[in-house]
């Protein structure tokens, strides 16, 4: 597979590189694993602890409710290291002597 579009064809876009998409499944995998263990935690503590979960160790707010709030922010924090893990391109390595950040003129984008 050629990286030209063909005449009539759109061109593919930037970050269709196979090592670029690679990449970011395997990120999202490990970030996806973080999350189900995390969640696996939080089911097998209702399963098989349930007197835990109703315990109030803050304010007197369950425990059980604590944890589904930090599942929920810690989905949306997950979520931003994904962006942040991901921002660049496979092939956008920074040379020596470059910084790297776009429209720098020593070889960013």
């Amino acid at each position: 597979m050629s990286s030209e579009a063909e005449p009539g064809e759109a061109p593919p876009h930037d970050d269709h590189h196979p090592e670029t998409v690679s990449r970011n499944a395997r990120v999202g995998l490990w970030l996806f694993a973080v999350y189900l263990l995390m969640y696996a935690g939080f089911m097998v503590l209702n399963a098989f602890f349930p007197h835990q979960m109703a315990a109030a160790p803050l304010g007197g707010v369950n425990l059980a409710v604590l944890y589904g709030l930090v599942l929920i922010l810690s989905a949306f924090v997950l979520a931003l290291v994904y962006v942040f893990l991901v921002r660049r391109r496979a092939d956008d390595a920074v040379r020596p002597g470059t910084t790297g950040r776009p429209g720098d003129a020593r070889g960013g984008r």
